[in-house]
């Protein structure tokens, strides 16, 4: 919290390929969260200001374009990265801005980014080190391209303080939620969701990604079986099967698979099969132990530890959560 009554300043970066729907949003949501913190307090209340930074079509400095507060003097508290639906953003362009962003965080600004934002916020070196999350569908180009971050997809939110990240397109509302009870409290954070009709800060990314196979590695026979397990499921597999399949010793073939996946075998199986009893949970009536005898579990506890593990929740609560008409 700012030491003076003026409002605290959130800026948000317009880099090329910004999604527009996310600035615009997060300047409602801000906007909510101001005159809810008024109703609540008074005028007097403290309020959010929020403010729009582009690049310089001519020289390429970075320069504010809106203020909803433009007769005070600009030092933003947090500056915003929106996420991106084009391509994800060009290493020269994300290094053009990665100065800006520097020197607001030297000037003490904490920096926010969601989805594609993320690889702006790389560029500075300030999440050297550090655990970060993307989009799930771009958390392995995130860590290829920057081996010195702990990138952690499952994650929707990760605030470490001066540096915080959020996942998925829509993760805005969440970041947006977290820097209002941040600068606000929790109450006006509370009220805020409650407003706009949308879950505190508290989600996995996890509960809503898709498991992604590497399938590009360049090991036929490590892709052999993997086309194996696709095609034919994962109820009866053996390791002793999936080496002989592969054509391969045991322990050869667990050094080749790991190295080629980043899972061992009984790792890849487990989320095969978890994508399978998602798909039943969601689109079907079984019962939680039919769903874990179909895909290959014959102790449905069991079963319920491994779905735990990987999604972050029972599968009751999936169900009820994401079946089809649970609404």
């Amino acid at each position: 919290m700012a030491i003076d009554d003026d409002p605290a300043e959130i800026g948000l970066l317009l880099y090329p390929g910004a999604q527009l729907a996310a600035v615009y949003g997060l300047a409602d949501l801000f906007g909510v969260a101001s005159k809810l913190a008024r109703a609540h307090g008074g005028e007097a209340a403290r309020a959010l200001r929020v403010s729009q930074w582009q690049p310089d079509v001519v020289d390429g400095t970075i320069k504010c374009i809106v203020d909803t507060h433009p007769r005070l003097r600009s030092q933003p508290f947090v500056i915003v990265v929106p996420p991106s639906l084009s391509e994800l953003p060009a290493p020269e362009v994300a290094a053009r801005l990665a100065g800006w962003l520097t020197d607001r965080h030297v000037a003490g600004a904490t920096l926010c980014s969601v989805c594609a934002g993320a690889f702006l916020l790389a560029e500075t070196g300030l999440l050297a080190g550090r655990s970060a999350t993307t989009h799930w569908g771009h958390a392995e180009t995130l860590a290829q391209r920057f081996p010195d971050i702990h990138v952690d997809a499952d994650k929707l939110i990760i605030d470490d303080g001066d540096v915080i990240t959020a996942g998925g397109l829509m993760a805005w509302t969440d970041l947006g939620l977290k820097l209002v009870d941040r600068l606000l409290g929790p109450t006006i954070m509370l009220a805020t969701a409650r407003f706009l009709l949308v879950d505190p800060p508290g989600r996995e990314q996890r509960y809503y990604s898709s498991f992604s196979p590497k399938l590009r590695h360049g090991d036929e026979a490590v892709l052999k079986v993997q086309h194996w397990l696709q095609a034919q499921g994962t109820q009866h597999v053996t390791l002793p099967a999936m080496a002989a399949r592969a054509g391969l010793e045991e322990r050869t073939f667990l050094r080749r698979f790991r190295r080629a996946t980043g899972l061992k075998p009984t790792e890849y199986c487990q989320h095969l099969r978890v994508g399978k009893a998602r798909e039943m949970l969601e689109f079907t009536s079984r019962t939680v132990e039919q769903i874990a005898w179909t895909v290959g579990y014959e102790d449905p506890g069991a079963f319920r530890k491994v779905f735990q593990k990987v999604m972050g929740l029972s599968p009751g609560d999936y169900r009820r959560r994401f079946a089809v008409g649970s609404a």
